[in-house]
């Protein structure tokens, strides 16, 4: 059986979900990001018993199929970004297409529909907490960076990121206080 649970964008995310699944001695296949898969059946009460711990992390059971499509979306964003300098340069959109055998445009219009928000603006406030991530790792340049990320340029990087959080990469870089933002909250 599968289980879809909103916000969970982290491997702490993943133990919570399996610490609450032992808890409540349902045994998962896998525990995924936005995905449980039991070997069994889970009752109604079960799932409102997992809902009500998870919930104390900020994760939340879906239900409706929007919901669920929706958090497949957020899952293959992620991944696109976190791991983005192990793939082509192929296009997110064609990338969630492929993925979630839907048109973008049905994706685009249930996601915008959903969250108040573009799935590009979305994938944008990703982008920019990855790059915060990457310098404050410093192993980076920014050129490297940029190109992890696809961006066109450096200087593309460097004006998204003023844009989205008023400093420049530089200027971040400098500052003693990381201001990080979790996935889950953007």
């Amino acid at each position: 059986m599968k289980i879809y649970v909103k916000n969970m964008a982290c491997e702490s995310c993943k133990i919570v979900v399996q610490e609450a699944l032992n808890e409540l001695g349902i045994a998962p296949i896998k525990v995924d990001l936005g995905e449980i898969e039991t070997k069994e059946d889970v009752s109604d009460d079960e799932k409102r018993k997992l809902n009500r711990i998870i919930n104390k992390a900020g994760l939340e059971l879906l239900e409706k199929k929007q919901g669920v499509i929706i958090e497949k979306i957020r899952k293959i964003l992620v991944d696109y970004v976190y791991n983005s300098d192990e793939r082509s340069n192929i296009k997110f959109s064609v990338l969630l297409s492929e993925e979630l055998k839907l048109s973008y445009k049905h994706l685009s219009n249930l996601f915008s529909e959903v969250e108040a928000s573009t799935i590009e603006q979305f994938l944008i406030a990703l982008k920019i907490e990855r790059v915060k991530e990457l310098i404050i790792f410093g192993e980076d340049t920014f050129s490297e960076i940029a190109h992890k990320l696809h961006y066109s340029s450096a200087a593309h990087l460097s004006t998204q990121f003023k844009k989205a959080t008023g400093l420049t990469p530089s200027h971040f870089k400098a500052l003693k206080e990381k201001r990080r933002i979790t996935i889950q909250n953007i």
